[in-house]
């Protein structure tokens, strides 16, 4: 899947051709709502941004240079952007719905990090997927997958 998302990147990058500067990446549109996820709670930490960083490169194969300069950039449309829907719609007609789900996954991965889910995350997550086209029932089952794949916290 990854080979295919890259694929898919790749063939959406903005061409130099008027018109079509408007296009977003699949990576920059995936780590901006990645970081909506992690402000969700009003809160990023430093667990939600180390999760950020290892779903960007697991998930798009980037290196940490990459994911870095990738992720200043997410955080700054994040703290203008007023409106999730271009985010999700772009998702929406660019990925299929297995692809939509592993978005859903990454987030709810994100959303986890700190082992406490936040009714705002919750419900941000509800939101997305609704806007991205899958299931509610989907999403559902990701977050308790996602919830079931977690180890305990580490106690002191």
């Amino acid at each position: 899947m990854i080979g295919k998302l890259k694929k898919l990147v790749h063939s959406l990058l903005p061409a130099d051709e008027p018109g079509r500067g408007d296009k977003k990446p699949l990576e920059l549109t995936v780590a901006v709502l990645l970081m909506e996820i992690a402000r969700a709670d009003y809160q990023i930490d430093e667990t939600e941004e180390r999760e950020i960083a290892r779903q960007m490169m697991a998930g798009f194969g980037l290196s940490e240079v990459d994911v870095g300069g990738l992720l200043k950039q997410a955080r700054g449309i994040a703290e203008n952007s007023v409106s999730l829907q271009e985010f999700t719609r772009h998702l929406h007609t660019s990925l299929d719905y297995s692809e939509k789900q592993r978005v859903i996954e990454m987030l709810w991965q994100v959303a986890m990090a700190d082992r406490k889910l936040d009714k705002y995350e919750d419900y941000l997550l509800a939101r997305l997927g609704e806007l991205m086209y899958v299931s509610r029932g989907d999403v559902l089952r990701i977050r308790n997958r996602v919830m079931e794949s977690l180890e305990p916290p580490q106690s002191p």
